[in-house]
């Protein structure tokens, strides 16, 4: 290590905090040393091409370049430079393109405003970060931030972790997403967990269309990084540590304990993968900003998608993990290329395809996408409406309590909330139910 690598790291800490610019460089730069030096422009303009003038590289970048640059060290020698004005330098917000300076995102260009943003200490925002990663060697449940549970998946037969942020985290993570994640504009093709879209908004796009493709994420959550959410607060325009910090409220690392305790399923090949996943920080499935973050770390994912398929004169929506994609006759020729090609846009974008949940359906079959059936119109499975209108008419006839055969509590706030589903597709069927639903006595068997 040469004798200005520490200079290097105080200068490259400064410039990580600092509009990309060559003023705005240089006049920090100048700040640090508490003189301006005469070599300093041309070592911004170098590091400016070195690094590039359209991104804001991490400190660490910087002061490699810096410790491998020539100038610099001899800038150094001669005119003795000391960057020791570090804590003078409060951090700027920098987006890496104009139109992100748009984003009514606020302005936290520092950890003691980031502290005040969320009403906490420095120590209660350290502790709830948790940049060291002690929740994964804490054995005590009091003491970690996070409640864990294996859910088992119905139809594969394989597991996810639900994650679930204690309350005072939550609250935090609550704030970032209605206070920052909320401001950040999201793709038009993604339609799940944002206000105004659902599953109707989804489907409805692949309405009457000749052939439907339907493509799932495998991971969707734990398979986004702790650093790829750091970097996009960074793209956000927010400093370095403000960025990382953020990101560590975001995510998590499991304990050891929760890992050991994985429950027995599958190949080797299932378990590697899930370790790999959860070995490092992710996003946690249960966490408040996980679905917001997900949608905007998909959001190059979405656009170079949605291209594709105007491009082949078809369209394309995403509802969390589940990608689909529809056309005409012309659209299903070219599906035998299309498939693999989708798969590796996904993969350079960091996700994964399940291939085992990947179908095509024509107009041939049943169109079913995300519950519900794209056909001619939109229309909830048939079978299930059926199902539906039957237990309604035992309830009619024999009483609700005979038709209630799991034993659910509310039964009759059951039977509504899937009555007004319907009805949300299809406005017919729902009358018919409801008109149903209201011949029921639910007087005569009031325990239910």
């Amino acid at each position: 290590m040469n004798d200005y690598s520490l200079q290097a790291r105080l200068l490259a800490g400064i410039l990580a905090r600092t509009r990309w610019n060559s003023v705005e460089l240089e006049r920090a730069a100048a700040g640090a040393a508490g003189k301006r030096w005469p070599t300093c422009a041309r070592v911004i303009d170098e590091l400016l091409h070195g690094l590039g003038n359209q991104r804001r590289p991490l400190a660490g970048d910087i002061a490699q370049w810096l410790m491998l640059n020539k100038g610099f060290g001899k800038s150094c020698r001669r005119y003795r430079l000391s960057f020791s004005h570090l804590d003078q330098f409060v951090g700027q917000m920098s987006p890496v393109r104009r139109d992100f300076a748009s984003w009514k995102i606020p302005p936290l260009t520092g950890i003691s405003a980031l502290a005040d943003f969320f009403g906490l200490t420095l120590g209660e925002l350290d502790w709830l970060a948790d940049l060291r990663g002690l929740e994964r060697f804490t054995v005590t449940g009091k003491l970690r931030n996070y409640n864990y549970r294996w859910v088992s998946k119905r139809i594969s037969g394989t597991c996810r972790l639900i994650e679930s942020p204690k309350w005072r985290l939550k609250m935090v993570q609550r704030h970032m997403l209605h206070g920052i994640l909320d401001y950040v504009p999201l793709h038009r093709s993604a339609h799940g967990f944002r206000q105004g879209r659902s599953i109707r908004s989804c489907s409805a796009i692949h309405v009457g269309k000749d052939v439907v493709l339907r493509m799932d994420l495998q991971d969707f959550f734990p398979s986004i990084s702790r650093a790829r959410i750091a970097g996009l607060f960074r793209a956000a325009g927010y400093p370095e540590d403000v960025s990382l910090t953020l990101a560590a409220l975001a995510t998590n690392l499991i304990p050891q304990d929760v890992w050991n305790s994985f429950p027995a399923y599958g190949s080797i090949a299932d378990r590697y993968r899930h370790e790999s996943i959860y070995g490092t920080a992710h996003l946690p499935q249960g966490a408040p900003t996980s679905p917001a973050l997900a949608n905007l770390c998909a959001y190059k994912l979405d656009c170079r998608l949605a291209g594709l398929a105007e491009r082949m004169g078809g369209h394309y929506s995403r509802y969390a993990d589940d990608l689909v994609l529809s056309g005409a006759v012309g659209f299903e020729r070219c599906l035998p290329s299309l498939i693999p090609f989708v798969a590796s846009i996904c993969l350079e974008e960091g996700f994964v395809v399940n291939h085992r949940k990947t179908k095509i359906m024509g107009q041939a079959e049943r169109q079913r996408l995300l519950g519900l059936v794209v056909n001619q119109k939109l229309n909830p499975p048939r079978d299930e409406y059926d199902r539906l209108r039957a237990t309604l008419f035992n309830c009619v006839r024999f009483g609700p309590r005979s038709a209630n055969r799991d034993g659910l509590e509310n039964f009759r706030s059951h039977l509504l909330g899937r009555i007004n589903f319907v009805t949300s597709i299809n406005a017919s069927r729902g009358q018919r139910l409801t008109k149903l639903f209201n011949q029921i006595d639910w007087i005569q068997d009031s325990s239910v």
